[in-house]
């Protein structure tokens, strides 16, 4: 295991399971049965009470770039569909966080990395889907249609109809 130093007496770590935040206690084994949330942008497999904590405290910035990385997109690609400008994701490198609602839209998009990986079996082919144009998002991308919560939704309501082999 190796950690990557985020801000001072804070730390992410990367273990075979993500990389987990310093701070952050691990899932419980009465929590297991629970839905794991924040796997796409570093934090591993955390229950929900450890992610709004950590929402409200603000992401560190280092789970954008974990979600750019395993989205495989450009730092501007992923700051459009989270709807942080580049400006401020430079100023929020300095500061070490992200902000409440930036925090969010980051971990909009991390999990809906983490279900199309779920409904589609793989990684490489959740990325694939979730920057190809679907006709049923009007020939946007998942990515592009999920920059708003709503829009998100719709990408989540459709990665059900593909599991479930509804045509769309």
């Amino acid at each position: 295991m190796s950690t990557m130093e985020v801000e001072a007496g804070a730390f992410l770590q990367w273990t075979p399971g993500g990389m987990r935040h310093g701070q952050h206690p691990k899932v419980s084994p009465d929590e297991e049965h629970r839905p794991a949330y924040g796997g796409s942008i570093g934090l591993g497999n955390c229950s929900a009470q450890v992610v709004v904590k950590t929402l409200r405290e603000g992401l560190p910035v280092a789970a954008f770039e974990h979600l750019r990385d395993a989205l495989d997109v450009s730092t501007r690609a992923l700051a459009e569909t989270t709807n942080i400008a580049v400006r401020t994701l430079a100023r929020r490198k300095g500061e070490g966080r992200l902000r409440k609602d930036e925090s969010e839209r980051v971990l909009r998009i991390g999990a809906l990395l983490d279900r199309a990986t779920e409904v589609l079996e793989g990684r490489d082919a959740a990325r694939q889907w979730l920057k190809s144009p679907k006709r049923a998002l009007g020939g946007r991308t998942p990515l592009e249609y999920a920059d708003t919560e709503p829009g998100a939704r719709e990408v989540e309501n459709l990665l059900t109809r593909v599991e479930y082999g509804v045509f769309s």
